[in-house]
């Protein structure tokens, strides 16, 4: 099982990203994918995830800003982000429970400037 993710970079507030997460080696169509976020000196902290049958689940603080999809023909999870603000920057990071264990994607980076 193997989790890519890209997408991030710099944006100033108020403004949009889109990160993806394409899996490999893994049944996407049957498989919960989550999104996380790290801060800088912070904890991992979930941000939100999507069913296999398509129904998302955010945190509060980014619930009508940030929007997660799927592409089953892509095997590709994507996080769009819009109205971004200083405290959204952190290291992103696309994760599966898959066959009884966690996978992580590498994180990408996403740094909002005011």
């Amino acid at each position: 099982v193997q989790l890519q993710a890209s997408g991030g970079g710099l944006a100033q507030a108020g403004g949009s990203l889109r990160l993806s997460c394409k899996t490999s080696g893994m049944n996407f169509r049957i498989a919960k994918m989550t999104w996380y976020r790290q801060a800088p000196g912070k904890e991992r902290d979930f941000v939100g995830d999507i069913t296999s049958g398509g129904n998302t689940n955010y945190i509060d603080s980014v619930k009508g800003r940030f929007t997660i999809s799927r592409d089953y023909s892509r095997n590709t999870v994507w996080l769009q982000m819009t109205d971004l603000k200083p405290e959204d920057t952190a290291v992103y990071y696309c994760n599966t429970n898959y066959r009884g264990r966690e996978w992580w994607g590498q994180g990408t980076l996403v740094t909002v400037s005011s």
